[in-house]
């Protein structure tokens, strides 16, 4: 679903485990990690796609998630102008994102890449909450941190005793 700016809907997801720590994919052949993450299709509510988009991507249903919560505002990034299809209509020149932190209530063998036919991460690992802005590409760090600043009181793992 690509608005009338040229930005396409998604979710974005932020899977904590127990410790705080932050599950952290690599994308299929590459060297490139991020946080699964995709489009919401027209009749789709953001839970629909969050969900739909969690188990294509990492294997877990709602059963083995619990949703902690989940950013107030559309967050955008452009993409580089050498991603941008130029060929296609309508065009797409970035992703405006709503961000949601779940808590992994499953086990970490419940995880799995393979069950899409077009699987899009090839390796996974826990990471601690703020090691993403140090490895996610360029163009998309400001919405990553924009994610994680809001989202860090929602992880239980991570509130600091008073």
């Amino acid at each position: 679903m690509i608005d009338v700016e040229g930005f396409r809907a998604n979710v974005g997801i932020i899977l904590t485990n127990q410790l705080g720590q932050v599950f952290w994919a690599k994308r299929i052949g590459q060297n490139s990690w991020q946080f699964p993450q995709g489009g919401i299709k027209s009749y789709e509510t953001l839970e629909q796609a969050l969900y739909r988009e969690l188990t294509e991507e990492v294997g877990l249903t709602r059963d083995h998630v619990e949703i902690l919560g989940m950013t107030q505002q559309w967050l955008y990034y452009n993409l580089p102008y050498h991603l941008i299809r130029h060929h296609k209509r309508p065009l797409c020149i970035g992703q405006k994102q709503r961000w949601f932190i779940l808590r992994l209530l499953g086990k970490e063998s419940d995880v799995r890449l393979d069950l899409s036919g077009t699987p899009e991460f090839d390796g996974w690992r826990w990471v601690n909450y703020w090691h993403p802005l140090r490895e996610v590409v360029p163009f998309k760090r400001k919405v990553y941190e924009s994610a994680l600043k809001e989202l860090e009181p929602l992880c239980p793992a991570l509130k600091r005793p008073a």
